[in-house]
């Protein structure tokens, strides 16, 4: 039967790459169908060739994960299982495509074909819609790509805001003052800015508004040059607030509208206006529409297959 050997090197935090109780190794034995042995500074991979081969390439990538990082989980299999396998082409594009963040992290990756193209296009246009469900890396990666501008100089202040409208909650019901009631509508955008940045740092930057999150009612009236913007959770956002945001863009801006179409909060039956702006700038060459699926889905792998049961029934 095939066998391969794979050396581990001086890998730190060795102990990760295996898992508590070897857990992440038994589950690519379990998932590829294949026999794992542990041999000091190397690991034996025995199985038909082309799972051998999958198991390779998966633990090549988990080790890479793993030094940025610094932890593997189960879940962080399962992903890789999904995006290592297949096209190496593609492989070797998501692991040259770096993203350079203000954090022990350092690089951030794209994980799916889908979220590469995405980047790309941020790189590329002014102003980038990412549509999507949850967990495809349309906030996350805007995130990114903010700090990372702000890092090399590209932008000299980032701003992220997002509408106050969840769940049919409104902000009079919810209890403190006007900051206490807008910070549960903004803790996913300071939930992605705590993994690019260390925590003082961010405090420094929000201090002299170099970094600003603020409501989306807050940009009315303003000019924003030399800007990165992010406007997340657009699918809340009625056609008057999707043009007024978009009309305070200044220059040398970038501008990324991430939302998932599916899950708008807009009450009494008022029309998207995300879907509006998709349809009145769909002939603007400057604007790239990116449409992320159920296939970049990096979060536990349930959450893929709740989407695709969810798209199924549509």
């Amino acid at each position: 039967m095939p066998q391969r050997r794979f050396p581990l090197g001086n890998l730190k935090n060795i102990h990760s790459l295996f898992g508590v109780y070897d857990e992440n190794l038994k589950l690519i034995e379990s998932l590829l169908g294949v026999k794992i042995y542990i041999k000091t500074d190397r690991i034996f991979i025995e199985g038909e060739a082309s799972a051998v081969e999958k198991a390779s390439q998966a633990l090549s990538f988990m080790k890479k994960e793993l030094q940025n990082k610094g932890v593997i989980d189960k879940n962080d299999v399962i992903n890789i299982l999904r995006f290592s396998s297949g096209d190496h082409n593609l492989q070797r594009k998501l692991q040259e495509e770096t993203i350079e963040v203000f954090s022990k992290k350092k690089v951030i990756h794209p994980k799916t074909r889908g979220q590469l193209e995405y980047v790309k296009s941020i790189k590329e246009y002014d102003i980038t819609f990412a549509l999507g469900p949850a967990g495809t890396g349309k906030t996350y990666l805007a995130m990114a790509m903010a700090v990372s501008s702000l890092r090399k100089g590209d932008v000299s202040r980032i701003i992220l805001t997002r509408p106050a409208r969840e769940a049919g909650e409104s902000l009079g019901f919810l209890p403190g003052n006007i900051q206490e009631k807008l910070d549960p509508y903004l803790r996913p955008l300071y939930d992605a800015l705590y993994e690019m940045m260390e925590p003082d740092r961010i405090e420094e930057y929000i201090d002299t508004g170099v970094i600003e999150v603020a409501p989306l009612a807050y940009m009315r009236g303003r000019t924003l040059n030399s800007a990165f913007i992010i406007l997340d959770e657009a699918q809340n956002c009625t056609s008057e607030q999707i043009k007024m945001f978009l009309t305070r863009m200044g220059f040398d801006s970038k501008i990324v509208i991430t939302a998932d179409p599916t899950q708008s909060d807009l009450l009494g039956g008022k029309p998207i206006g995300l879907l509006e702006a998709v349809e009145v700038l769909k002939t603007i060459s400057a604007i790239k529409f990116m449409y992320l699926t159920g296939e970049d889905v990096v979060r536990h792998h349930i959450v893929q297959q709740i989407i695709e049961a969810y798209e199924k029934r549509i």
